[in-house]
Order: C-alpha cells, then sequence, then structure tokens
C-alpha cells in the first residue's frame, strides 16, 4: 500500500473526531490516534517508526537550544501578512514558541486545539503562544480559522528559521510515497519535503530558554500542564 484510499481517509477522519473529542490530556489523545491510524493505514505507522528511530539515531533536535541558552530572534510573517519578530513578542511577556508540522497534520491539530482551550490560563499569567509552521499564510491562517488560534500563526517559508535551530528534517521517499495524498508542495510552495520537529521553547522576558520539549516523534507533544507550568515559572521571573 503506498497511499490512503478514500475511503481509510474518512475512516481517519472519524477517529480523529473521536480522538478530539474524548476525555483525557493531550499526550492520550495523540496516542488513540496514532493507535486508531495504525490500525487503518499501518504501513504510515510503520515508516514513521523507522523515521523516528532514523532521527534518533542521528541525534535529531538534539542540539536545538537547551534551557539557558538564548532563544535566536525571529522575524516571519503571520497569516495576515504583518511580520511579527521574537523582540517584540519578548516585550510584553515570555512566549511559548511552538513548531508545528502544518495545517494537514491531525498531531498537530490536536497539539493547537489543546493550546486553545489553555489560553485563558496562558493569558492570565502574562505569557503568550506563537505557533509557527513551513506553509504558506493560505494554509496558516486556515489552521487558525478552524482551530479559532488567538495566537499568531506564523510562515516559516524553506524552514529558514527551524534549520538555524537545528529542527528541519528531510521526510525521505518512502514517507513521500505514503504521504503523496497531500499536497505538499502546494501547502509549501516547494517540493522539498521538509517539515520541523516539532518542539517548544518557552522563552524569558530575557530572551533565554526556560524549558523545551523536543521530540523526533511527532506524535508525542509537550503536555499542556508542563507547558503552563513552564510558562508560569517564566511569568515569575520578571
Amino acid at each position: 500500500m503506498t497511499s490512503l484510499s478514500p475511503a481509510d481517509a474518512e475512516r481517519l477522519k472519524s477517529a480523529f473526531q473521536r480522538c478530539r473529542d474524548m476525555d483525557g490530556t493531550l499526550n492520550e489523545q495523540l496516542r488513540a490516534y496514532a493507535d486508531a491510524s495504525r490500525e487503518v493505514f499501518p504501513a504510515y505507522g510503520d515508516a514513521v517508526d523507522r523515521l523516528v528511530r532514523r532521527l534518533d539515531g542521528n541525534g535529531g533536535g538534539e542540539t536545538a537550544p537547551r534551557p539557558g541558552d538564548a532563544m535566536l530572534p525571529f522575524m516571519l510573517p503571520d497569516e495576515g501578512g504583518r511580520l511579527v519578530t521574537l523582540p517584540a513578542l519578548l516585550a510584553q511577556g515570555p512566549v511559548a514558541v511552538m513548531f508545528f508540522r502544518g495545517h494537514w497534520c491531525p498531531y498537530c491539530r490536536l497539539n493547537v486545539r489543546a493550546v486553545v482551550q489553555a489560553q485563558g490560563r496562558i493569558a492570565a499569567m502574562g505569557a503568550q503562544i506563537v505557533a509557527i509552521m513551513p506553509e504558506t499564510q493560505e494554509y496558516t491562517e486556515r489552521l487558525k480559522s478552524d482551530s479559532g488560534a488567538p495566537f499568531p500563526i506564523l510562515t516559516d517559508l524553506d524552514n529558514g528559521y527551524a534549520l538555524s535551530l537545528n529542527l528541519a528534517i528531510w521526510l525521505g521517499v518512502e514517507i513521500q510515497q505514503l504521504l503523496s495524498y497531500q499536497d505538499m508542495a502546494k501547502f509549501h510552495g516547494n517540493d522539498g519535503w521538509v517539515l520541523p520537529i516539532p518542539a517548544v521553547f518557552v522563552v524569558g522576558r530575557d530572551g533565554l530558554v526556560k524549558a523545551r520539549f523536543v521530540d523526533p516523534d511527532f506524535r508525542k507533544r509537550m503536555e499542556i500542564d508542563d507547558l503552563l507550568e513552564a510558562l508560569d515559572g517564566a511569568s515569575r521571573e520578571n
């Protein structure tokens, strides 16, 4: 099996909706979707396992900024074309810089939804979220609209910022074939098949990383309670 049939695509859509609506933590939802996805599309689950092993063997994400490191600044366009910079965000309070694969990724959609649900608590502590994806503004705007995200979703075209943080990875031919039903070239404005490792960097107003989550296995994400704890700690430092 080299791609996803329309019938199986519908099964995955139903599985996503079930996992989205289930009670539980973000990672419980992600694991439930990963299990359901493997039942529907086992070839993809096996290919992802091989990709994760390759990335782990190559130290994927290991050299990205760690707590105590200065976070490299960025200037990237949001979904409306307005340029957003990290220093301008930090002037208002600590920031969680979050990397996502794209609007098409169900794991990212579950992650964004969980962050949106926590937005009230994040705002109450004077902290902010900024999301970064390698997709054009048409698709960052789509994710923002679909999720109701109140935070900016920035376009990192060609993964320039992700590359500077050593987060950008090439998916490889096997994954490309299995994801051929997704129009990645249209989403990204190129046919490079490069994505960021999903990651979170909590940055204090001093520009230093206070906490991070980097895992080459995109099926795992920073738990919302851990994100809130890190943002609260960064808020209390200022």
